[in-house]
């Protein structure tokens, strides 16, 4: 009697079919790495550029809104001094106030040299006289303003009749930053932010064309409050200043 075969060629076929499939899975998956292993270089090294630009003008951005935004919660009344009105008549006065203003008093540190948001103080937290503002950024604080990311300029501090802002800038022409700066607009609200393309020629960024982003400049502006009657806003068909 003919000894019975351990599997049948059904069972036989099948297993050949199964290995087949894994074979088949293995391949694909090789020339899927083999082809992101072929970009270019230059591909990989501008996508992970502008990841790296949008990560640190993110963390940036978080630290100065928190900043802002601890201070006009901490001290919602502001500074309200006649003084203040006189020298700053458009000003929010729950808000920082522009840190070179010359409602400042210049003795004792207290008026900045430019408007870079590293100088802003906290309105209605003060060393005794109204206009003695302390610093939101430094040791007393606690907090600490970093340097500008890579090949950004520092971030400058707007608060008049157009509202509440602060934006930096870079002159440099890579490609990546534009879709850096693009990519991180997108991460925000259609009024929160706004990108500035002054490559051509300068732009104003209030109506009262007191800031700019220079010619051959490609700015990026955050909003806290947005108010300006003529829209000076990049997004206008949103009707930010409504």
């Amino acid at each position: 009697m003919l000894n019975k075969p351990l599997f049948s060629s059904s069972a036989y076929e099948n297993e050949r079919g199964s290995a087949l499939v894994y074979i088949l899975i293995a391949i694909a998956l090789l020339a899927a790495l083999t082809v992101s292993f072929m970009q270019p270089s230059s591909q990989q090294t501008s996508s992970q550029n502008s990841f790296k630009s949008i990560a640190a003008l993110q963390g940036q951005i978080n630290t100065i809104r928190s900043a802002i935004q601890s201070c006009a919660l901490k001290y919602p009344r502001g500074d309200k001094s006649a003084a203040l009105t006189a020298e700053e008549p458009d000003a929010n006065i729950r808000y920082p106030i522009t840190p070179n203003s010359n409602y400042f008093p210049t003795a004792g540190n207290y008026r900045a040299p430019n408007r870079n948001v590293e100088y802003i103080k906290c309105p209605g937290n003060n060393d005794g006289s109204p206009e003695q503002h302390r610093a939101l950024f430094g040791g007393a604080s606690g907090q600490f303003m970093p340097p500008p990311p890579d090949l950004f300029e520092a971030w400058q501090y707007y608060n008049g009749s157009d509202g509440v802002y602060f934006w930096t800038r870079t002159t440099k022409s890579d490609a990546f930053l534009r879709t850096a700066l693009e990519k991180l607009d997108d991460n925000f609200s259609e009024c929160e932010a706004d990108v500035i393309d002054s490559t051509s020629s300068a732009t104003d960024l209030d109506d009262d064309a007191i800031t700019s982003c220079p010619s051959g400049n490609l700015c990026f502006r955050v909003w806290m409050i947005s108010n300006s009657p003529a829209g000076q806003h990049q997004d206008t068909a949103a009707n930010c200043h409504l």
